[in-house]
């Protein structure tokens, strides 16, 4: 009855806001941004679960790529639509980086942090260990957060970083099939619509995949254009509303997965599903913008970055080194937990550039003391580069 409850809820979010926009439903900025918003909150649901049933019928290889693509779909798509307007806009160049940066960082600071106190909550235990599997994960994470500081110290977003990136994401990819894999086990929706039968089941597939996509379509511009609007009208920084509350939407649906992980005291399942969206998110997600702004502008232009920009590029990048270090040695403990939380909420409540800057550099050299001082984690880094085999 609750997976029936659950399907139906994530199908009538997205039903609603196709009403609204096949009738030309006009309404304040903050009712548009919610609704489109619940639209593609709904949206991630659906595709989540119909790439878990797609995984019937595809090869794995193919459905590994398709997933890993599908997991942050919305994500995408609310930043490709500000990458797409910053090649007529330059004013959209900085909202195309707050989501961006905003995502990635709220899914190691949030998203990860959850997993483990949720963890400890239901079984009082105040660590877990990874999957050696994971190592695939963890050294494309550390490679694309090494590649990640050259874009700072540059102030820009150009043709050499798609080219980098988009790579990385192609070999993590190849990597990752290459690598022992364990057929992931359907619960919730999913599971029951597996049960219908073949065909009913391919059928459920494809109308899900063309419901939300359909829906993201169609709620990405007006979402993101609501948020705007929305600071406008209330005083609030545009800036802060894209880089915060514009992923929560998209990423609020897979938090929920990898809690419900969690709970059901598989912590190893619930990280692995937030640490691959942080790689996508890192390689993929990153790569496309200056791609996607080119395609606007109609010349072979770089993202230029101000200030404020580079700060945050700064900061995502420190979080992200310190966030490799904490798993290298594939072990997650309650401590490391709190202190990625606590930098990432104190981020939050000081936002000034030093206090940017500060942050950056703290990251970073808790992130060389775990190296320095630890011997299992450098043993870790050298096992990361070991032949396929290890993994």
């Amino acid at each position: 009855m609750a997976d029936r409850l659950w399907l139906v809820s994530s199908i009538l979010l997205c039903v609603q806001w196709i009403v609204f926009h096949s009738f030309h439903v006009h309404v304040s900025p903050e009712l548009q941004a919610l609704s489109a918003g619940l639209g593609i909150f709904g949206a991630a649901f659906l595709l989540s679960w119909a790439a878990e049933l797609a995984q019937f019928d595809i090869p794995q290889a193919l459905a590994l790529a398709f997933l890993a693509l599908i997991a942050v779909l919305p994500e995408y798509a609310v930043d490709m639509y500000f990458a797409w307007m910053a090649g007529k806009d330059p004013q959209y160049t900085a909202y195309a980086t707050a989501n961006m940066t905003g995502a990635n960082r709220l899914l190691i600071g949030v998203g990860w942090a959850a997993v483990v106190f949720t963890y400890w909550l239901k079984t009082g235990k105040r660590s877990f260990e990874l999957e050696p599997s994971h190592k695939v994960e963890i050294l494309f994470l550390a490679l694309a957060t090494v590649y990640s500081f050259t874009i700072p110290m540059k102030a820009q977003l150009d043709l050499v970083d798609a080219v980098v990136l988009v790579s990385m994401f192609g070999l993590y990819i190849w990597r990752a099939t290459k690598a022992a894999q364990i057929e992931p086990e359907l619960e919730g929706p999913s599971e029951m619509i597996a049960h219908w039968g073949v065909q009913p089941r391919r059928v459920t597939t494809l109308i899900l995949f063309f419901l939300s996509g359909y829906t993201i379509f169609i709620a990405a511009k007006p979402f993101a254009e609501g948020l705007l609007a929305t600071g406008r009208t209330f005083g609030i920084e545009e800036f802060v509303l894209v880089q915060w509350l514009a992923p929560l939407a998209s990423e609020s649906p897979e938090f929920i997965v990898a809690i419900l992980f969690a709970l059901r005291a598989n912590p190893g399942a619930s990280l692995g599903t937030l640490l691959s969206s942080k790689v996508n998110q890192w390689t993929l997600l990153v790569g496309m913008l200056p791609l996607v702004y080119m395609f606007s502008a109609g010349q072979m232009t770089p993202m230029h970055m101000d200030a404020r920009q580079v700060e945050e590029m700064l900061l995502t990048s420190a979080q992200s080194l310190f966030a490799v270090a904490v798993l290298i040695n594939l072990s997650f403990s309650l401590m490391e937990a709190v202190v990625l939380f606590v930098l990432f909420t104190t981020q939050l409540l000081i936002p000034d550039p030093t206090f940017r800057y500060f942050f950056s550099f703290l990251y970073i050299a808790l992130a060389i003391a775990i190296f320095t001082l630890s011997k299992e984690s450098r043993r870790s880094v050298v096992a990361l580069f070991r032949p396929r085999k290890s993994f």
